[in-house]
């Protein structure tokens, strides 16, 4: 463990390797730049490799920028084999030739493309009476899902031979490729699973800008540092308003804020002199805090704000 922890601020997209968990992942990139705090983005499987992007120090209270954002992935799947998990670590529960051609695929992925309805798996992370499901199948039970409305935005074939099948999709939170995998070979009539997953993209991050465990040990603290992405850049996708120091500190207080302004309602990247502080809401004329920066709330504490 590093002697020294330090306050470091930042995102670092961050490309996770094979059998590493999320949360290892983040404790190792947290290790390498010695931060006192640290979160990611988004889990990845253990099976699946590919961008993580992970939040330093003040980054890690705005990562909501992420977790609702779209996703994209190269997706391996196994046609004409099914398996109890949907993936290549469960037992093989059925097999069938795969005897398709390359048209007819194409056809049926394109009835997969735009809102459709999913089942989540029951080996997932996702809750059900405060327990993820997975621990519910543990105990050889089975919890009734009800169908989810996602978006498939794009998905399209990157090479078909036999019983391999690969494509690049890119989709709505939420979406368990896993399940796609399932599906589309309920829809082939031959079964599937998914044999791997790497993730390309996160909102606007891109893989080919991240950084292996390997390549950030071998950098200089002042290199490493240097590939941080800052704090606002996992909101981009929010408007951007522009107040006065003494009106961001008025905010650090919690007050709100009468202001003029031409922006329709909504979450809000605010800045002062320059500076990013925070996401703030938008009602009208009146802007209140949503999230600061802790050191805004230092300043203010330290000098004496007007009401």
């Amino acid at each position: 463990m590093p002697s020294l922890w330090r306050q470091i601020n930042g995102v670092l997209l961050f490309d996770k390797p094979l059998e590493l968990s999320s949360n290892s992942a983040m404790q190792k990139v947290r290790r390498i730049f010695c931060a006192e705090k640290a979160g990611h983005t988004g889990t990845l499987d253990p099976l699946a490799t590919g961008l993580l992007p992970v939040c330093l120090g003040e980054a890690t209270k705005f990562s909501m920028g992420l977790l609702d954002s779209d996703k994209t992935y190269i997706a391996n799947i196994k046609l004409g084999v099914t398996t109890s998990t949907g993936d290549a670590e469960g037992e093989v529960l059925s097999q069938l030739p795969v005897k398709i051609a390359e048209s007819d695929l194409k056809s049926i992925l394109e009835g997969f493309k735009g809102e459709i309805l999913q089942i989540p798996p029951m080996h997932s992370a996702l809750k059900f009476k405060g327990k993820p499901l997975y621990e519910y199948i543990r105990n050889g039970e089975t919890i009734e899902r009800q169908p989810r409305s996602i978006t498939v935005y794009y998905l399209h074939i990157i090479e078909f031979i036999n019983d391999s099948l690969i494509i690049e999709v890119c989709c709505s939170k939420g979406t368990y490729i896993r399940t796609l995998a399932e599906d589309i070979g309920t829809k082939l009539g031959c079964g599937a699973h998914l044999s791997g997953l790497r993730r390309i993209g996160t909102g606007p991050f891109k893989l080919d800008n991240s950084f292996t465990i390997a390549q950030l040990e071998r950098m200089s603290d002042q290199a490493r540092e240097g590939v941080l992405l800052p704090v606002d850049s996992m909101l981009l996708n929010l408007r951007e308003l522009n107040i006065s120091q003494e009106q961001a500190l008025r905010l650090a207080k919690g007050q709100r804020l009468g202001i003029d302004h031409h922006l329709s309602d909504g979450r809000i990247r605010l800045y002062a002199e320059g500076q990013f502080i925070g996401v703030g809401l938008l009602e009208g004329r009146r802007l209140a805090p949503e999230r600061l920066i802790s050191s805004l709330a230092k300043q203010a504490a330290s000098k004496n704000v007007s009401t």
